[in-house]
């Protein structure tokens, strides 16, 4: 059985002719959706659904990308849904499509195409779905339409993005951009992207067609209209949990680092809101980002939210071998810290290697100097193997230029080092901002020198956001 998965660092993602500039954070927990009933049925038979895709919990099943009809009958509502890292396309009753392969990173954007078809007089040919310019040829379930069933995509009943249509529920956790459905024509990728010429990266561009009657398409452009139809067709949706805030920078020719679902510690507690969010339990829990870094110099910011009196947190880095805020199965906190600034309720410690060595001891009888709606920033310079830590724009403690020490020539080091957060019991929440969401929108806005990222305080001069167009010229 394949299994798509591009790597650490989103390696999907890449910058051509085309930019596009935001992407809509949806949370399943959250009940986030769109909706939108036509005011008249299009072209049932004959359509196309085009979007890509970031979604942030592989293991959350199954989640709806979109859907559309009420009618329970065999093919009176269509939901297409990633279920396990698979993709499928159902109807109420009928399942039409389940592909072996699976899609299930999370540092990935995802290019899907559905075209629906009908009419065909063959039967093979009226079901159509692609990821990443490539048609999906391995099933698992397979089964195709009468010919000229009308289905649920532009009925005159309801239709939504990230919900099924038919009920209230699996909803979609990650992020969607470029959204576009053609009524009337059922297309190929080739309308909606194509092969990079350098890097051989499916890539998006500009849709010059058609919409349709029903049709529309979804840029995500307006934070105060995040539901507006840009087709011309004025096929607005109505926005359900969604505010203004959703809105992120984080895009298929801009993919920003967010916190891995995947790579874990033991408890399994997920990072929600974009993968942006950690929240504490009883034990210990943690994460690592997405995108791997060999070299140059980032920056990302940590806030302190609500939370409890136990305010144990462990931010820092990590190399690609250490499993102390990764995928272990022991506990996150006892698996060797490596780079990390540690806060407890006695203090505040630097760890560098492996064996937990305290190298900067400031402990007391209380947290000293930190306090809820902080925000803690670091700057980690691998090309001199230094990291820094600021609170609220200002080094913190004298944790400044710190020596990352055999990072880069010892065993220690592997290949990649990532971000990396522990937390424990009722802990702060932590909002993670990596510059392309945060549940904590900041209110300075301040971007890196390259003007990427949303940051409360600006990067320190020649640190930048963690993001593929950065890492193009950095990393």
């Amino acid at each position: 059985m394949a299994d798509i998965n591009l790597g650490v660092g989103g390696a999907n993602s890449a910058s051509g002719v085309y930019e596009i500039d935001n992407s809509l954070k949806f949370e399943s927990d959250n009940t986030e959706t769109l909706t939108r009933t036509p005011s008249s049925a299009g072209n049932e038979k004959t359509w196309t659904w085009s979007g890509w895709i970031k979604y942030t919990e592989p293991t959350l099943s199954p989640q709806t990308i979109f859907a559309g009809g009420t009618d329970s009958g065999s093919y009176g509502a269509i939901n297409f849904r990633i279920d396990a890292g698979q993709m499928e396309l159902n109807t109420a009753s009928v399942a039409m499509r389940t592909s072996t392969q699976k899609f299930r990173d999370p540092s990935a954007w995802y290019h899907f195409v559905v075209a629906m078809d009908t009419t065909q007089s063959t039967a093979d040919d009226r079901v159509k779905i692609y990821v990443n310019g490539s048609q999906i040829t391995d099933f698992s379930v397979f089964n195709n339409p009468p010919q000229n069933t009308d289905t649920g995509v532009n009925a005159n009943e309801l239709q939504t993005i990230s919900r099924r249509s038919h009920a209230d529920d699996r909803y979609f956790s990650g992020y969607m951009a470029e959204v576009h459905l053609i009524d009337g024509t059922a297309l190929t990728p080739t309308s909606f992207g194509e092969y990079d010429s350098d890097s051989a990266i499916w890539i998006p561009k500009k849709y010059t067609g058609s919409y349709g009657t029903n049709g529309y398409y979804l840029k995500f452009d307006d934070s105060s209209s995040l539901g507006a139809d840009s087709s011309g067709n004025g096929n607005n949706f109505t926005l359900n949990n969604i505010a203004a805030a959703d809105q992120a920078t984080d895009t298929p020719t801009n993919n920003f680092c967010t916190l891995n679902n995947i790579l874990i510690s033991k408890n399994n507690l997920i990072a929600a809101n974009g993968a942006t969010l950690i929240s504490g339990t009883n034990g210990w829990s943690g994460y690592k980002g997405t995108i791997g870094l060999r070299n140059g110099k980032w920056y990302w910011e940590i806030e302190l939210a609500t939370g409890g009196g136990n305010s144990n947190m462990i931010v820092g880095v990590q190399d690609d071998g250490s499993v102390a805020s990764g995928y272990s199965t022991d506990d996150a906190h006892t698996v060797g810290y490596k780079y990390f600034l540690y806060y407890t309720a006695g203090g505040y410690r630097f760890y560098t290697n492996s064996s937990g060595t305290n190298v900067d001891d400031s402990a007391s009888t209380s947290i000293s100097g930190i306090a809820e709606g902080d925000i803690i920033g670091i700057a980690l310079n691998l090309d001199d193997n230094e990291i820094s830590f600021y609170k609220n724009g200002s080094i913190f403690n004298s944790f400044e230029d710190l020596d990352l020490g055999a990072l880069g020539t010892a065993s220690l080091y592997t290949g990649f080092v990532f971000p990396a957060f522990v937390n424990y019991s009722s802990l702060r929440e932590q909002h993670v901002n990596f510059g392309g969401f945060t549940s904590s929108p900041p209110a300075s806005a301040a971007s890196d020198a390259n003007g990427y990222g949303n940051f409360e305080y600006a990067p320190p001069s020649g640190y930048y956001a963690i993001c593929t167009k950065n890492l193009a010229e950095y990393g």
